[in-house]
């Protein structure tokens, strides 16, 4: 699958939402509600600089994923980087998450960031789970049963930690 990673516009929400609305009705990697509102939705993953929001797209311009990125912390937290991650379901296993990843990493180490915090990633996500690990993040925390999953029921919140040179 070709794809090309580039910054997300505000124009380019209207391609996004259908994404966060997929994975948001699954109710099972996002701590969020089934059916979010669009308006708040769109403050929260739309970040602002020094964020920075990226879309994964085809040849024909569909978009396939979306991250964003951004100090985990302010103040004294800033050198910390945070982000989410999201993959259409067509697009799942071809490859986008791992980029995305990529893409994060080096934009958190040019921008100056010391490392890279995960705080709530769902431990049955095992996908992700085994991409984060396999780009070199490790498990630093776990919330017990920090997650209602909508079938497997309590499961595990991992906070991940990556450094950076």
């Amino acid at each position: 699958m070709t794809f090309l990673i580039r910054p997300a516009t505000d124009a380019d929400w209207p391609l996004i939402w259908p994404i966060i609305q997929e994975v948001a009705a699954s109710q099972e990697t996002f701590a969020m509600e089934a059916a979010p509102n669009e308006r708040v939705m769109r403050a929260s993953w739309m970040t602002q600089h020094p964020g920075r929001v990226v879309l994964a797209v085809d040849e024909e311009g569909r978009v396939l994923g979306t991250a964003n990125m951004y100090a985990n912390r302010p103040n004294q937290g800033s050198h910390v980087a945070s982000g989410s991650f999201m993959v259409a379901a067509p697009a799942r296993g071809r490859g986008v998450g791992r980029a995305l990843v990529r893409d994060m990493i080096v934009w958190t180490t040019k921008h100056g960031f010391r490392g890279i915090q995960f705080n709530a990633v769902v431990a049955s996500n095992e996908s992700a789970v085994r991409l984060y690990e396999s780009e070199g993040f490790r498990t630093i925390g776990a919330a017990p049963g920090g997650f209602l999953h909508p079938t497997l029921g309590p499961v595990d919140l991992l906070m991940l930690w990556r450094d950076l040179p």
